[in-house]
């Protein structure tokens, strides 16, 4: 079963804002609030991650808060998660791996899946399965951009969206190459300042983030 394709307002979303929060949320009453500021920081989407009891509550909340922001779910590992998800809201789903049930139940529910890879065999059997958008996770501690670096001549029709360890310090090394659409970080918006809702510091790393990632001279 082929995997549903890639929203085109994802990518154009991603392409006007190369950097997404990877959000986890422990109360859901705080999400629209989130959603609001991270918007009016310019960010345009919004990975909200099913780390937590809340995620599923958040997201739905998130996507009524601003509806022309593209919701998608992170850390989705079964076909429960897919189409609960989709249920809430989410328009695409992200996942740290893949597994062949995982991207069956994708084709079948019909939520475009972005699952995660690792090595290039991993790369080339989801690529069997219709993803042409991967996650590289976790990317740091996989080589980064020198890794992508490596599999974009062998794989020139994979597009990746890494996450793991990136943050500003890092992100332009990603955001440089040609098979690099964009980058997910969990450091613009850091659960421990949700939790405590201080939306004026998340707004700044947020503003700086975008400000950093669209400085790059894209690939």
């Amino acid at each position: 079963m082929t995997l549903p394709p890639i929203p085109e307002s994802l990518r154009d979303a991603l392409h006007a804002a190369p950097v997404a929060p990877v959000l986890t949320i422990d109360d859901a009453a705080q999400a629209p609030a989130l959603a609001e500021t991270l918007w009016a920081a310019g960010v345009r989407v919004f990975e909200v991650t099913l780390r937590t009891e809340a995620g599923l509550a958040a997201l739905a909340a998130m996507a009524r808060a601003v509806p022309e922001a593209v919701v998608g779910v992170g850390t989705a590992t079964t076909a429960d998660h897919l189409k609960q998800a989709q249920d809430a809201g989410a328009s695409f789903a992200v996942a740290p791996g893949h597994t062949p049930e995982l991207l069956e139940a994708a084709g079948r529910v019909g939520l475009p899946l972005i699952p995660g890879v690792a090595t290039p065999s991993e790369m080339m059997r989801t690529r069997e399965a219709g993803a042409v958008v991967q996650k590289l996770f976790p990317a740091e501690a996989l080589g980064g951009p020198n890794l992508l670096r490596s599999v974009a001549d062998p794989l020139p029709d994979i597009t990746f969206w890494p996450t793991g360890g990136i943050d500003d310090s890092n992100m332009a090394g990603y955001l440089g190459l040609k098979n690099v659409l964009a980058v997910g970080s969990s450091r613009m918006a850091p659960r421990a300042e949700i939790a405590r809702a201080d939306w004026a510091a998340i707004a700044a790393k947020a503003e700086a983030s975008l400000e950093t990632a669209r400085a790059v001279p894209r690939g």
